[in-house]
């Protein structure tokens, strides 16, 4: 039967070179980091491989802002992941590197240490090219999917996928690393977005979450009216009129999008900010009353980073996440995209600009934020603002294996273990809705925001980067893997997803060795060889097995 299956898979082969050259064994589509490690796997395996990239800069969101690492416990980041972090280290180790800032003067910096877990934008994008070219990987950059007629299947093969600007990139295998699952989508595999009903996987975090969402909330009782009292004057900017429905409840909305700045207040390589074309203050009403009612989050999340740069997540009742701006975007086409992102520019870029600027910000506040601005050194080539927009979910594969909260607090078992997550179910708000007092007062609440510890580490199954069974045979999906909201809110971190690619990779190479279907690789044989390209796949000593108290 494998043979039966290696000649048609060549007979594919050949088919697919007579329309499209090179031929690669693997084509890799999303340059995100997951996407390089793949491809670094690949190459190291001994086969062929292209990254067809619809971005100009490799390595998502690593290399787009997100430079303090969501990682929880750092035992179970192995292989290629852990590689990236020592390199990140073996950087930081020269003298040279610290232009701003003294090495000893950063407490994330521990020269004892064999990697480094925070870095600066630029310094993740150069290791992602290090990786690329010490492996002699090509690169097709800026290279869009044809999500109309792009993807060509036999069967339940895809056989070559072309891009908007005419190219074609034939493979035997395949491999979505994307953030928003375009390849996986246009295969025609099962997918969803939006949140399950708790009830569908037996979980208690998923769903539409009001009662659990206590964090980043107002402080007191904001009044939601553009006249403070009087519903007839409508609602403030930023604020849904729709009820939010009940805890529990499935819906296909969707947590809030931003981007991770890079933030210095150092004065020569600071950029102030700037008014933002179409930029309107009021837009920012709501910010204004919960300041001037005393609230200073806005300052919460600047988490250091080398060189006197800063991380500058989202904090709070309202802050860089768009909150309810980013509902259609998982099945948007490009340029509804495009205009979903750049109204997030606008949104966040006026929100650094109205608190340095607006004379009725408190005093305290618009000095503190002016001293910090956009590094200078950091997206040089994109009026130094992030090149990738933090997609914290969008599409999700439903495969014949669905990784839930059960899973995730290891209360019922995974089975095929290629990775390991161990931070925070995590879940940005998702809405901003008016609820009521029972004196029957309105006020401002947000929903959605969850942060639960799963309990410590675990594993994460080869079955839920895979297809259903009868769907796509060649097809590996590490980053939009089959799994539920809540469960995703956990295993979307950076070095997660760098571990799942190489991971896929090695899958996807088996696959073609032994003549086989993804779904059909002989588990045994990828664990014995990822465990030889050093992924941690077992739980650390003392951790007790799923189903144990």
């Amino acid at each position: 039967m494998a043979y039966t299956i290696l000649v048609a898979s060549m007979v594919l082969f050949c088919m697919a070179a007579s329309a499209a050259e090179p031929m690669y064994d693997v084509v890799v589509y999303g340059g995100t980091s997951a996407g390089v490690s793949a491809a670094v796997q690949v190459s190291k395996m001994g086969k062929t491989v292209i990254i067809v990239s619809p971005d100009k800069h490799l390595g998502g969101l690593t290399s787009g802002g997100l430079g303090w690492t969501d990682s929880g416990d750092k035992s179970v980041i192995g292989g290629l992941s852990r590689d990236f972090y020592r390199r990140v280290k073996a950087h930081y180790d020269k003298p040279e590197m610290w232009v701003y800032q003294k090495p000893q003067e950063y407490r994330q910096y521990r020269g004892n240490e064999d990697a480094m877990w925070v870095f600066e934008p630029h310094v993740a994008e150069g290791i992602f090219q290090q990786w690329i070219s010490e492996n002699r990987i090509p690169v097709a950059r800026d290279a869009w999917l044809d999500r109309k007629s792009g993807v060509k299947k036999d069967g339940q093969r895809i056989i070559s996928i072309a891009t908007l600007d005419g190219r074609t990139f034939a493979g035997r295998m395949f491999i979505d690393a994307t953030y928003e699952g375009d390849l996986m989508a246009c295969a025609g595999v099962t997918y969803t977005t939006g949140r399950e009903a708790n009830s569908q996987y037996g979980e208690t975090l998923d769903g539409i979450q009001k009662a659990k969402a206590v964090s980043h909330q107002f402080e007191g009782k904001i009044d939601p009216y553009v006249v403070p009292g009087d519903p007839a004057s409508g609602l403030l900017p930023r604020i849904s009129p729709n009820k939010p429905g009940e805890d529990g409840q499935a819906d296909k909305l969707i947590q809030a999008y931003n981007f991770r700045t890079c933030m210095t207040n150092v004065p020569q390589n600071r950029l102030a900010f700037s008014k933002p074309e179409g930029y309107d203050a009021g837009q920012y009403e709501l910010l204004l009353r919960t300041l001037l009612a005393g609230s200073k989050h806005v300052f919460g999340k600047f988490d250091p980073a080398p060189n006197n740069k800063t991380d500058t997540n989202n904090h709070g009742s309202f802050s860089t996440d768009n909150i309810g701006m980013n509902y259609d975007y998982p099945e948007a086409s490009y340029k509804r995209r495009r205009e979903i992102i750049r109204e997030h520019q606008i949104y966040q870029m006026g929100f650094y600009y109205f608190l340095c600027n607006d004379p009725r910000v408190p005093e305290d506040v618009r000095t503190r934020m002016s001293q910090w601005g956009l590094s200078k050194d950091e997206f040089v080539d994109n009026g130094n603002w992030p090149h990738q927009i933090y997609v914290r979910e969008a599409r999700r594969m439903v495969s014949d294996f669905v990784i839930a909260e059960p899973q995730v607090r290891r209360t019922k078992p995974t089975p095929d273990p290629v990775g390991m997550g161990s931070y925070n179910m995590d879940s940005h708000n998702v809405q901003r809705y008016v609820a009521t007092d029972a004196e029957g007062k309105a006020y401002v609440l947000n929903e959605g925001d969850i942060q639960v510890n799963p309990g410590g580490p675990y594993p994460i199954s080869f079955r839920a980067i895979v297809p259903k069974v009868g769907e796509c045979e060649n097809l590996l999906v590490p980053v939009c893997l089959s799994s539920s909201h809540i469960a995703y809110g956990s295993i979307r971190m950076e070095p997660v997803f760098m571990i799942l690619g190489q991971s896929a990779a090695t899958a996807g190479v088996m696959a073609m060795d032994m003549g086989l279907s993804v779904q059909k690789v002989e588990y045994g044989k990828l664990r014995e060889r990822l465990l030889a390209d050093r992924q941690v796949l077992e739980l650390p000593d003392g951790m007790p097995e799923a189903g144990t108290p």
